[in-house]
């Protein structure tokens, strides 16, 4: 945004304050993400920069670390479970938590607000907490240590992205739509698939990618609530933190950073259309 010429000298050190405190806030969040990339690269088995790094020296780099994360099974056994776990409890979270964002943007719903509260509650409750809780729970009904357990407990925790996601999409639908298609003989399954999804869809899959992430990087309730067998990829991460100092994490944690910008990339991709169908922005 340019000032405008007739802008005040008070005006003017805002104006560019405002960029430096914004830019130093942006460093300050993406400087851990920038020194973990160039350290997976490391020759040595180091977590630290080698002089040789600093020199910028070809020696100095190498690709062995990715080709240990390809090639261990420790890690691709824990890379298919979190394959096997993170797609299942995203089709759930997208499923329940659409469902639960239509059903509460009708305004004859008794209670919306208790109830829209207690769906987003896993977002405001510590995780230690929900993860605690799952823990107890799923004990007394036999789903601790199975694979359905973290696929509902990682659906628990994605949930309330989606019902936020489609809720805000829903902000600027037209209920008119709904309405026409009940009066021209459509029953309420067809009117959803055929006027309401087509509109609310990035939000949909805004939410649903967002669900993917979280269930993807998730690695506290899976501790509490999984077993050896479902040993995801962050958990790996932790237990080589805490058993065997490997700079395979580094390359793990940068494949993870690659996959996250591309998913949050293809999220505000769909947030723009979503707009431009809803006429809030130009096309």
């Amino acid at each position: 945004m340019k000032l405008p010429p007739y802008a005040t000298t008070g005006q003017r050190i805002w104006h560019y304050s405002y960029k430096v405190i914004c830019g130093l806030i942006f460093f300050f969040l993406i400087a851990p993400i920038v020194v973990i990339i160039p350290l997976s690269f490391n020759a040595e088995n180091f977590f630290t920069f080698t002089p040789g790094m600093i020199a910028l020296e070809a020696d100095a780099y190498s690709l062995k670390h990715y080709k240990d994360f390809f090639t261990n099974p420790d890690w691709q056994q824990a890379m298919r479970n979190s394959i096997r776990i993170a797609p299942v409890a995203t089709l759930i979270s997208v499923t329940l938590g659409t469902l639960a964002a239509v059903g509460l943007s009708q305004d004859h719903v008794p209670f919306r607000r208790l109830i829209m509260a207690i769906l987003i509650s896993p977002m405001i409750v510590p995780l230690i907490i929900s993860a605690a809780g799952m823990y107890f729970f799923y004990s007394r009904i036999g789903l601790q240590g199975t694979y359905f357990g973290v696929v509902l407990a990682h659906a628990a925790l994605g949930i309330p992205f989606v019902i936020i996601t489609v809720t805000a999409t829903l902000v600027g639908f037209d209920k008119s739509l709904t309405r026409a298609a009940a009066n021209m003989g459509a029953d309420p399954v067809h009117t959803f698939f055929k006027v309401q999804m087509p509109l609310i869809l990035p939000g949909v899959i805004s939410g649903g990618l967002f669900a993917f992430i979280t269930s993807f990087d998730e690695v506290v309730v899976v501790l509490f609530v999984g077993s050896a067998g479902q040993k995801t990829l962050p958990w790996q991460m932790f237990t080589g933190l805490r058993e065997q100092i490997s700079p395979t994490i580094l390359a793990v944690a940068t494949i993870l950073v690659v996959i996250s910008i591309a998913l949050l990339t293809t999220v505000e991709i769909l947030r723009r259309r979503s707009e431009r169908l809803r006429g809030l922005s130009p096309g």
